[in-house]
């Protein structure tokens, strides 16, 4: 059972000014190859699952940004964790919508 919710909002650096977005989409990716529930959002992406799981695709992420020709990357983190369990669908159950 998941004990974690973690959303991230990536912001790799660009040596000329370039978009981010490419960039982004590639840190994405690397979420939904983890095989984890997550949902994208426009400014941020939710994963579940258990904590030092997602931790440790956080730092793929910013491996990857490296490995990618970023000289960095800033995320801003936000994490919800319960060791009886978390889970969007729990905390989303009463906006099926997402209105």
């Amino acid at each position: 059972m998941a004990n974690a919710l973690l959303s991230i909002q990536m912001i790799p650096k660009t040596n000329h000014g370039e978009s981010v977005i490419p960039y982004v989409d590639q840190a994405i990716a690397i979420i939904k190859d983890s095989g984890l529930p997550y949902r994208v959002a426009p400014l941020e992406t939710t994963m579940e699952g258990d904590l030092a799981e997602l931790l440790q695709i956080v730092q793929r992420m910013h491996e990857a940004m490296i490995e990618a020709g970023c000289p960095g990357a800033l995320s801003q983190i936000k994490i919800s964790y319960n060791p009886q369990g978390a889970s969007m669908e729990k905390l989303l159950e009463k906006y099926p919508d997402g209105k």
